[in-house]
């Protein structure tokens, strides 16, 4: 007997049977009852969420013996051919392959004829953004005025690809991406049912890492089955899939907390090492301390989380550890380790110079949990000795904090001599992007920074410059250029010095300079 894989064993044969699209269900189960069916339904969403197998359930809806009804037998010919493939009055067309404008001639003359079973012909046409343009106008006509007996249902991933004219003679239901606890839901009604034994943790990592798919959630679970020997551990899921477990995620934010940067680079490059993509573990990095926010601001809210209670628990317990602050600063290095890794074709040394910068950074100071608290925080090796980089990167110096900084201060973690030493670098890459925004920058000079904003001051007759940097698009365009080459958030305000710059030789200005090599162009005569 021929093997059937779990996607295809546990696909929904009822509305009842559809996991995670309430609204759909409820919608096309009322539609069925009221006989208030459209002509045309387009179905939207990801892939691997449902849109099919609906269309499928609903045509079945339209021709079991009891129909149209909401609630169909799976018992009689016409529930068994369509669940089987083979009606003859339900076609499934893959509009990949058939987009061109003869295909969908060929459907059209099609229509025309009765259904050879059933009450309803139905075509379901998945994919239906790839129909050519010629294909899409000659289907009009055909989908405006269908003859009664027949129901179109469209399944796209892209419906902003699927034309106006077609969307309006179509009644559009979106799905949804499954969240993980009702996945976790279905994996464990599958592992039940097939008399597997597995842990919950291991399904919990299995649906995290399907990305809101059912099917590919399913997919992954039955390639673990023939995958794992004996009882499968989450150790196999992880060899299997290279996933970073949630356990990883606590310890390697309780290093942050306790400031032990050896401890965090160690795990990360143990991490690495056992040949786990540092990609993957930076974007559930990322994740992490956004489910660190919710938890703060909704008191551990699961559903908000999508994590199992005893997850939801133990984020809300870390999270008390930073303030709503920190997590944002936190965001700010994560994200920016991915623009770093853009620039240095590698992950690998932006990750370990942000996980330092997390548990060095001024801005990153936490408040350590109560002692009862800490002692729930996943265990940890004895700290060993370290010893602090000589230069510790954008960090102040104790003998160089001012008076108003030992009053309580927010203190810069940037340096206003770093500033200046990338000032040109800002300048040399805002130019291709935006030469006026360079140019009148240039003008400029770094003159203070507090906490995270920079001053850059203009002389007192360069006002046109300055005002045209205020604009919003031009100040948030030099914000992100500087931010980026001192890898962290800074803000500008730009100011007028008490000072007059003379007026040089004409050709010598920027501003002249830059019209000059644009239009390949030379001064005829100075004012």
């Amino acid at each position: 007997m021929s093997y059937t894989v779990f996607a295809l064993k546990w696909r929904p044969r009822d509305f009842d049977e559809v996991v995670g699209q309430p609204k759909v269900v409820t919608t096309l189960k009322s539609a069925i009852q009221k006989s208030r069916l459209a002509n045309a339904y387009l179905f939207s969403g990801p892939r691997g969420v449902g849109k099919t197998s609906t269309a499928r359930i609903l045509a079945k809806a339209l021709n079991c013996k009891n129909g149209p009804t909401p609630k169909p037998c799976n018992q009689c010919p016409a529930c068994l051919d369509i669940a089987a493939g083979r009606s003859l009055d339900v076609l499934e067309i893959d509009g990949a392959s058939n987009r061109g404008i003869d295909e969908i001639r060929a459907l059209r003359e099609n229509v025309k004829f009765s259904p050879a079973q059933s009450k309803f012909k139905v075509y379901i046409i998945d994919e239906v953004h790839q129909i050519t343009q010629e294909g899409f106008n000659a289907l009009l006509k055909t989908l405006e005025e269908p003859p009664e007996y027949v129901k179109f249902v469209f399944a796209t991933t892209h419906p902003h690809k699927v034309p106006p004219t077609i969307l309006s003679r179509c009644q559009h239901l979106d799905f949804r991406r499954i969240s993980v606890l009702e996945m976790l839901g279905q994996l464990e009604k599958i592992v039940a049912q097939e008399k597997i034994t597995i842990g919950k943790d291991v399904l919990l990592a299995v649906a995290r890492s399907s990305d809101g798919s059912l099917r590919d959630a399913e997919s992954m679970l039955d390639q673990l089955v023939s995958f794992a020997k004996g009882d499968i551990s989450l150790n196999d899921v992880i060899a299997m899939l290279g996933l970073v477990e949630q356990e990883t995620l606590f310890t390697l934010t309780a290093h942050i907390i306790q400031k032990d940067a050896r401890a965090a680079v160690t795990l990360f490059n143990q991490i690495v090492d056992e040949g786990k993509d540092p990609g993957i573990l930076l974007t559930h990095l990322i994740e992490h301390f956004r489910n660190l926010m919710i938890a703060k601001v909704t008191d551990g809210d699961q559903h908000l989380i999508d994590l199992p209670q005893e997850v939801c628990a133990r984020l809300l317990e870390q999270a008390q550890a930073f303030s709503l602050q920190e997590v944002f600063s936190a965001f700010t290095i994560l994200v920016n380790t991915q623009e770093m890794a853009k620039r240095l074709d590698s992950l690998r040394i932006p990750f370990e110079i942000s996980l330092v910068r997390l548990a060095h950074d001024k801005n990153i100071t936490v408040t350590r949990p109560a002692p009862a608290q800490a002692a729930q925080l996943p265990k940890e090796a004895p700290r060993a000795k370290t010893h602090p980089p000589e230069t510790p990167p954008l960090e102040v110096p104790q003998q160089n904090k001012t008076a108003e900084q030992e009053e309580g201060n927010t203190v810069s973690a940037v340096l206003l001599e770093t500033v200046k030493k990338i000032w040109q670098d800002v300048i040399s890459n805002l130019s291709p992007v935006k030469m006026s925004v360079a140019t009148y920058l240039s003008e400029g000079e770094p003159a203070d920074i507090k906490g995270d904003v920079l001053t850059i001051a203009f002389p007192k007759n360069y006002s046109l410059h300055k005002e045209a940097l205020e604009k919003k698009e031009n100040k948030l365009l030099v914000e992100k250029h500087i931010s980026q080459l001192c890898n962290a958030p800074l803000r500008v305000n730009l100011i007028l010095s008490k000072q007059e710059r003379h007026k040089e030789d004409i050709r010598n200005d920027s501003t002249v300079k830059s019209v000059l090599d644009i239009f390949n162009g030379r001064v005829v005569k100075e004012q």
